[in-house]
């Protein structure tokens, strides 16, 4: 039978506390790396604070207690210097992988798992000066909405709507990716309360079979109260239209000229743009399908952060608020 007691070295507990104190790591990490319980070792930290000043209050061996500070210092310089060390690689890492966020995003993700930096933004701004991760990415525009059609026209129901649970209201958009020497088309579909991609499709075609494409694949995951959209022919064609009526859908459109009217669909554009399209080099409409498709699921979804979802990604704010919603339940749930 083992020894029920754990004994620890000074040095030993005078590491810990100096990875906290110079944050390298957090108080929970610490306990999860050493195995020490967290109450344990934030006692160890607050004996080593209130200890502190007595190093230059000891009377004695001047020699022994320079050389115990100096031993301090050194240890808390070297810890000092790793965590500077893993903090640009990091960032470098986050920024390579997210080359449009800002310092706050930045920040944010390094707070994340599994890097968990306890870091402000000041911190990141003067780390990413330093490494000249910040720059400007170019966007090009082109025009994919024809409004000109005789099909009918629908009012825009979401204009000053509180939108407060998933699928209340989809958006939708397209927009064009240059290839080497041709365009191809890409339409989509997001919820704007998650902020999650139900439904998208590509196609060489700017046509109606695109978008409802993204529409049936949407539709077979969930179906929204509302559906908004520019007034362009592919959303007020009667295929279209017919499909939303058929799932009872109510249909919105913006006004003709008002892309503001439809500024989820187009924020979210513009970051397929900056963040895959405009940093990659297609091969050909298979290879560009095959790209974006995993920046939709793998990155957008998973990975990429949003500050309006609270600095967690679509995937796990929707999740967040399923288990808000079974917990409310089981809470008001008679026995």
């Amino acid at each position: 039978m083992g020894n029920p007691h754990r004994t620890y070295t000074p040095e030993f507990k005078v590491r810990v506390v100096l990875e906290l104190l110079s944050g390298k790591r957090t108080l929970g990490e610490a306990s999860r790396e050493y195995k020490v319980k967290d109450s344990v070792i934030s006692r160890w930290r607050q004996e080593f604070l209130e200890r502190a000043p007595q190093l230059f209050e000891q009377s004695g061996d001047k020699d022994t207690q320079a050389e115990r500070i100096a031993e301090l210092e050194r240890t808390l310089g070297r810890i000092t210097m790793q965590l500077e060390l893993a903090k640009k690689a990091d960032l470098k890492l986050v920024a390579g992988q997210h080359p449009t966020y800002g310092t706050r995003r930045l920040m944010h993700q390094l707070r994340r798992k599994p890097y968990g930096y306890q870091v402000n933004r000041k911190q990141i701004q003067r780390l990413a000066r330093k490494l000249v991760l910040l720059r400007p990415v170019k966007r090009f525009k082109t025009r994919t909405t024809d409004s000109q059609h005789p099909y009918p026209r629908y009012e825009n129901l979401v204009k000053d709507l509180e939108i407060t649970y998933p699928d209340q209201v989809w958006v939708s958009d397209i927009t064009y990716i240059r290839l080497n020497n041709s365009f191809v088309y890409l339409a989509i579909i997001m919820d704007v309360f998650t902020r999650s991609v139900r439904g998208w499709c590509m196609s060489f075609s700017l046509d109606q079979q695109l978008t409802l494409d993204a529409l049936r694949m949407a539709i077979e995951k969930a179906t929204p109260l509302i559906h908004h959209s520019d007034q362009g022919v592919q959303y007020a064609a009667y295929a279209y239209i017919d499909l939303l009526k058929a799932h009872g859908v109510k249909i919105s459109m913006a006004a003709v000229g008002k892309a503001e009217e439809n500024g989820y669909a187009e924020r979210f554009m513009r970051t397929i743009k900056e963040e895959e399209v405009d940093l990659s080099e297609y091969r050909d409409f298979s290879d560009a399908n095959h790209q974006i498709g995993i920046f939709i699921q793998d990155v957008y979804m998973t990975k990429r952060i949003h500050s309006s979802l609270g600095y967690l990604t679509p995937t796990e704010f929707e999740e967040a608020y399923r288990l808000s919603l079974t917990s409310d339940l089981a809470k008001n749930t008679p026995f």
